[in-house]
């Protein structure tokens, strides 16, 4: 089974409110091969909500007490994204989930790039919470810009 972002499955729950549709990711859902979640959902955020970036290094950082997930305004919701994980965490070991397709450049879903804590546009190499998450535990990610290449069998 694969698992991936509920926003990439055409769902509007990204922070702003919009999906980041991925028609390979709609087919995989209709074809029943994957399900979805929004770890940041399942930790307690809601949609719309305020842009968030790690502050102070990557997801691993963050589950190592080394770096926190700050909103826009300041509020450091580091506990929600955690929460978020642990619980997608969970429905993928539930569902037997093997291969995890996660948005690129999230705090919580990216999986090679991410925002780099200063809410200026600017990307750093890294991992997100769910990501690192999800890794530690075995279970492989990538982002949506390599499923093609996955399913392919490149």
């Amino acid at each position: 089974m694969i698992m991936v972002s509920a926003c990439l499955a055409g769902k509007p729950v990204r922070y702003n409110g919009t999906p980041a549709t991925d028609t390979i990711v709609e087919q995989l859902i209709a074809q029943k091969k994957a399900i979805s979640v929004c770890p940041e959902l399942l930790g307690g955020f809601v949609t719309p909500r305020e842009p968030a970036e790690i502050v102070g290094g990557n997801g691993y950082d963050v589950l190592d007490g080394k770096a926190r997930v700050i909103e826009y305004s300041g509020t450091d919701v580091t506990s929600m994204y955690i929460e978020g994980a642990a619980r997608a965490l969970a429905i993928a070991n539930e569902q037997d989930v093997d291969l995890v397709v996660l948005k690129e450049n999230s705090p919580s879903c990216g999986s090679n790039m991410i925002y780099d804590g200063t809410f200026q546009g600017l990307k750093q190499s890294g991992a997100g919470v769910t990501t690192a998450m999800f890794r530690r535990a075995g279970i492989r990610v990538i982002s949506e810009l390599e499923l093609e290449k996955e399913l392919a069998g490149v």
